[in-house]
């Protein structure tokens, strides 16, 4: 039974080891991806059609009060 445990705490160093230099490049990727997004919706929000709609519904809320 020792071995058997030995085994089974060599193989779960051994995954760690693996996976542990992927947290930095996955992180990367979700900066970049985060990024890519924001920019999509700032050029969405700063759109004319999208600028009016948004300024209308604020002033008739505005004006609603």
């Amino acid at each position: 039974m020792n071995l058997l445990n030995r085994i089974k705490r060599l193989l779960r160093r051994v995954r760690a080891g693996a996976e542990a230099g992927m947290s930095t490049a996955e992180y990367a990727v979700g900066t970049v991806a985060a990024v890519a997004f924001a920019v999509v919706l700032y050029k969405i929000v700063r759109s004319p059609a999208v600028s009016s709609a948004l300024t209308s519904i604020v002033n008739k809320a505005l004006h609603a009060i």
